[in-house]
């Protein structure tokens, strides 16, 4: 019976791991064109009309072509948060108390 139930916990476990990461993979993508203007191990840059376009990159980042100063490209990305810093709406609340009162 506990073995029944290990199974079933890791098994649970695994489904509910795989829904997050098809979750953070459907996120919503967008596209930027234009000739490579500079290229690191960490960013991709293109010049997209009159706009300097810095594109991150990692390992994870898939390759398909020679990645050369001058090529044109397409690169598709995410937008991804890196941190979230939230502020409390009290103050604004309090003005509009005091607005309501009058």
């Amino acid at each position: 019976m506990k073995t029944l139930l290990h199974a079933l916990t890791v098994g649970c476990a695994l489904q509910l791991a795989s829904l997050t990461s098809l979750a953070a993979e459907s996120a919503k993508t967008y596209q930027v064109t234009g000739p490579i203007l500079e290229v690191t191990d960490k960013a991709i840059v293109v010049q997209k009309g009159e706009e300097r376009w810095e594109i991150a990159r990692d390992e994870k980042t898939r390759i398909d072509g020679e990645l050369k100063v001058g090529n044109k490209v397409t690169i598709h990305y995410r937008l991804l948060a890196v941190s979230v810093e939230t502020k409390s709406a009290g103050k604004a609340d309090k003005g509009e108390t005091k607005k309501k009162a009058k």
